[in-house]
């Protein structure tokens, strides 16, 4: 396997020189560009990603702009991409990196919040050159497929047998253009269904195409069950303002502040709701509280209608209020 490594990067290289994409964080080797692109494309796709990172970067140019701004504008920007702690996470860590410089190591950038494994090699690499592979969801395709490998990814121990692929891949060439050409073999040719074989430079050499298993790996990781969850948010209205809380018992959304009313979890689909609204496991069904009169609680927080999306972005706050107006 290892004797085999350097003639396919050669040719994941040469691949890459002729198609790789042109994205906006690709355009200098800007670790601020690359840190905020790695940390918007989790759970995201590049074509959506895209528009959300050049508004933000017209936001926040530097990493010092990001760092003097309020948590309320960088959770607006952040607005639509969803998981709002890697928002405060990315604004917390930036106040940090703002004071001591941008560190160059995987092993440094894995001790500030919101770095992990991934984000850290990614980072060292692309903008550094460390020789660190990165292991995403594309590169364990990717590698699963060339060396016909059926492991069990999500557990720490295949998981390290493939992240040793993957430095041993980076020290074969230039660890930022290895890096960033095995994450787009796996967006482009590799896909997971229907992969486009023929125009991979891999294509003589995947022990998956040979034995006729391509779409079997890599193996897929056990789904979580869905929890089912019932909300029965308040509204408070008064002079365009809507009283909010602190999160004290949701299960999702936390550390932000949200409408008062009660959580509680349920083994089935309730039978009369206004809307569901799913975030990552959690299936919400909401079933908005009309309320005739306005209480007063010294734990209200009263936001101005118009600003609400300063304090909460989320979908499901808007689909609450959405939902109300044409109520």
């Amino acid at each position: 396997m290892k004797t085999t490594i350097p003639r396919i990067s050669k040719s994941l290289l040469l691949w890459y020189a002729e198609n790789k994409r042109v994205l906006p964080w690709r355009a200098n080797k800007n670790p601020y560009f690359i840190w905020i692109s790695e940390i918007m494309l989790q759970q995201t796709t590049v074509t959506a990603v895209v528009p959300y990172f050049d508004r933000f970067i017209a936001t926040f140019p530097t990493v010092e702009i990001l760092a003097a701004a309020p948590q309320e504008k960088v959770l607006e920007m952040w607005a639509g991409l969803g998981y709002y702690s890697r928002a405060r996470n990315l604004h917390q860590t930036a106040q940090q990196i703002a004071k001591t410089g941008f560190p160059k190591t995987a092993k440094e950038l894995i001790q500030l919040k919101g770095f992990g494994p991934y984000t850290s090699h990614a980072v060292a690499s692309i903008a550094f050159d460390e020789a660190v592979g990165v292991l995403d969801g594309n590169v364990i395709r990717i590698l699963s497929r060339l060396f016909s490998i059926p492991s069990k990814w999500w557990a720490s121990k295949d998981k390290g047998e493939l992240q040793s692929l993957a430095h041993l891949m980076a020290q074969s060439g230039p660890p930022s253009e290895v890096n960033q050409a095995m994450m787009e073999l796996g967006a482009t040719v590799c896909t997971t269904h229907k992969p486009l074989c023929v125009r991979c430079p891999w294509v003589k050499d995947c022990q998956a195409l040979k034995l006729d298993i391509i779409e079997k790996l890599p193996l897929s990781k056990p789904k979580r069950r869905h929890e089912f969850w019932i909300w029965q948010p308040e509204l408070q209205l008064q002079k365009n303002q809507v009283a909010f809380v602190k999160n004290h018992g949701a299960p999702i959304l936390k550390k932000m502040i949200l409408f008062p009313g009660s959580w509680k979890k349920s083994i089935q689909k309730p039978k009369k709701f206004d809307f569901s609204h799913s975030i990552t496991h959690h299936k919400i069904y909401v079933q908005i509280q009309k309320v005739r009169s306005v209480k007063k609680r010294d734990d209200y927080l009263w936001v101005q209608l118009n600003e609400v999306r300063q304090h909460n972005p989320s979908s499901l706050i808007e689909k609450t209020l959405n939902h109300l107006a044409k109520s």
